[in-house]
């Protein structure tokens, strides 16, 4: 069930709400500029099926975006417990970032937490299957994909280079909870 907990920056163990509603999370990120949407896959999408086939899945809604974002690059990246360089990447999205273009980023599979960092509010983001999250550039955030991360998502981009971090040196995002799946 996706989730969205929002905080004071400077009280990182009690948040001031939290949302368990699709509806009602992407009221309160629509009003800080954070896209939030549900899709649904217009044919079905079989584990272990290839790039080609989770895009045909969606491709309605990835050409929707792409019309009104300007976004020319999508790809799909899938991330499961075993992979080698698990805690790495974990360790590397964990840091607070901005990007130069949106991230944005739909969940086929799997689950993923985007923790944004906007104004004096922390609005920590669970998202799950089915859902597309947003995140606008120059957007303070950390992304954390658990320790165990099992997740298959889709990617678009308006930077043909893909994904593409400005590290803020801000250690923010260790005091915030964190995905333990």
């Amino acid at each position: 069930m996706s989730r969205l907990r929002v905080y004071d920056q400077r009280e990182p163990t009690r948040p001031l709400a939290t949302e368990l509603d699709h509806d009602a999370i992407a009221r309160t990120l629509g009003k800080v500029g954070v896209r939030f949407e549900r899709w649904e896959a217009n044919k079905p999408v079989a584990p272990g099926a290839s790039q080609d086939d989770v895009l045909a899945a969606y491709h309605d809604d990835i050409q929707r975006l792409k019309r009104e974002q300007g976004y020319t690059a999508v790809d799909v990246i899938s991330l499961a417990s075993d992979h080698p360089q698990k805690d790495a990447l974990r360790q590397k999205f964990l840091n607070e970032h901005t990007h130069s273009e949106d991230e944005v980023r739909f969940f086929v599979a799997g689950q993923g937490q985007f923790t944004l960092h906007i104004g004096e509010r922390i609005y920590d983001v669970l998202c799950e299957k089915g859902d597309l999250i947003g995140v606008p550039d120059g957007t303070r955030h950390w992304f954390d994909m658990g320790p165990n991360p099992n997740f298959i998502a889709i990617r678009l981009f308006t930077n043909p280079e893909g994904w593409v971090a400005k590290f803020t040196g801000e250690d923010l995002a260790e005091r915030f909870p964190r995905l333990e799946n």
